[in-house]
């Protein structure tokens, strides 16, 4: 056990995948982390973001999309973060081995995604209706899951920062392909570039995120689970 929880390995079909687990006593709830794009489970700003989700109560799992030897290869050809469908896949097998580990049966299940993994995140939301219930994206890019949006029932928060016009009108565009009957939100963040670097800035992102897993995953009936 670390300061950002239990490390794990998750079996994905020949492959495992490194990650970190931390489930406070009495949650309710667990958030999934899709990092972006040449980012990891140890990215700063997720952490820091999971750490917020963590004293809200909510359970958080980040994990690495790729295997090391993966990400090696990526650091070469930077192809793999790009790999839309293939991060997608890995999303949704992990999702599938939450919903099967007896440590988190009973959690409701959210994702939180970043970048290039909020469009994996997107469409393993739309590949598990029934087992998803709230997506978050940060400085997302839902654009890149465009065939898949019409299918998230998951409500979906959007928050972009305020100076990140393109990636701003990549989420206003996209939010057009989900259905009306799913909840969905775009927060603009003033001041803040892609990144939210900005003093002040990412603590906005957290607030926002615990908040919308809050009122979309922990209060919907359920026991929970206490840690052990």
């Amino acid at each position: 056990m670390n300061a950002f929880g239990q490390e794990i390995e998750i079996p994905i079909n020949d492959i495992r995948l490194k990650g970190n687990l931390d489930i406070p006593e009495g949650a309710r709830a667990i958030v999934v982390f899709a990092h972006g794009s040449g980012s990891s489970r140890f990215s700063p700003r997720n952490r820091y973001v999971a750490d917020v989700l963590r004293q809200a109560g909510l359970a958080t799992l980040l994990f690495d999309l790729l295997t090391e030897e993966e990400e090696r290869i990526d650091m070469m050809t930077a192809e793999l973060r790009f790999d839309i469908d293939l991060l997608a896949e890995r999303l949704t097998k992990v999702t599938d081995w939450v919903t099967k580990n007896t440590t988190m049966q009973g959690l409701k299940l959210g994702y939180f995604g970043a970048s290039t993994g909020a469009a994996a995140a997107l469409i393993a939301a739309a590949n598990r209706p029934d087992v998803v219930y709230a997506v978050v994206s940060r400085g997302g890019r839902p654009d890149l899951a465009v065939y898949a949006l019409p299918e998230v029932m998951a409500p979906t928060l959007l928050i972009v920062g305020g100076d990140d016009e393109p990636v701003i009108e990549l989420n206003k565009a996209a939010l057009l392909h989900m259905p009306e009957t799913t909840e969905t939100e775009l927060k603009i963040i003033p001041g803040a570039t892609h990144l939210f670097e900005e003093p002040g800035k990412l603590e906005e992102v957290a607030r926002l995120a615990a908040g919308w897993f809050i009122d979309y995953i922990e209060a919907i009936p359920g026991e929970g689970l206490r840690a052990a």
